[in-house]
């Protein structure tokens, strides 16, 4: 009979495991594409068989979504890392949240190219589409939740539908610039991006200029 310790270990190991054939996937996919990337190419990298990839993934399609849901959710994380901050304000705080997506390691010449590998592929893929709707919805829900921090601080309620259309053209002004800062970050000054982010999603929240700010 295993004991509680036995099943939590083994749940844990199994969740390693699965974390590491993902890892090979995107390192397979970074190197071969989306076709190189066979099961015995993944499995040759993760340093197992290929039968073993079936026993977490029963198929090529669900382990490339899992592979992508990975990369987007990380990129979500990272940023949410950075609105951890005790005694910030909601303005600094979203700040921070810009400033983190629009800086390494999500702004990130690797990261742009799986990214626009997968969803160059997502068009014409239901499990790739599925998985980059999960992911940008997840993206937009952190933003939406940021905003009304903010707006509430300013004595604001917007409704639902104006947070909706905040959040969807904020991330319309991330997205532009990440992909900017990865396909030519050495044309930008060291937090030039960041600068530009905030003031235009400040400007579309209708944030006044804080005290002290450069006009």
């Amino acid at each position: 009979m295993n004991t509680p310790s036995r099943r939590k270990f083994r749940r844990e190991g199994e969740e390693r495991r699965r974390q590491d054939l993902i890892e090979a996937t995107l390192n397979s996919v970074a190197e071969h594409g989306l076709e190189g990337a066979t099961l015995r190419t993944i499995a040759l990298r993760a340093g197992v068989t290929a039968g073993l990839i079936r026993h977490y993934f029963p198929s090529k399609e669900e382990l490339l979504q899992e592979a992508y849901a990975a990369l987007m959710g990380r990129m979500t994380e990272q940023a949410k890392a950075a609105l951890v901050m005790e005694d910030a304000s909601p303005r600094k705080r979203l700040a921070a949240f810009v400033t983190a997506n629009l800086n390494a390691p999500i702004i990130d010449a690797r990261v742009f190219s799986l990214w626009a590998t997968f969803i160059g592929r997502a068009g014409s893929d239901p499990s790739l589409a599925r998985a980059h709707r999960e992911g940008y919805l997840g993206f937009r829900n952190e933003v939406e939740a940021v905003v009304a921090e903010v707006l509430a601080a300013e004595q604001r309620e917007p409704d639902a539908s104006q947070l909706r259309h905040h959040a969807i053209a904020i991330n319309a002004i991330i997205d532009g610039l990440w992909v900017e800062g990865c396909l030519a970050g050495e044309m930008f000054s060291p937090g030039e991006l960041a600068t530009i982010g905030i003031k235009s999603i400040e400007a579309e929240l209708g944030l006044a200029p804080e005290r002290g700010e450069n006009q």
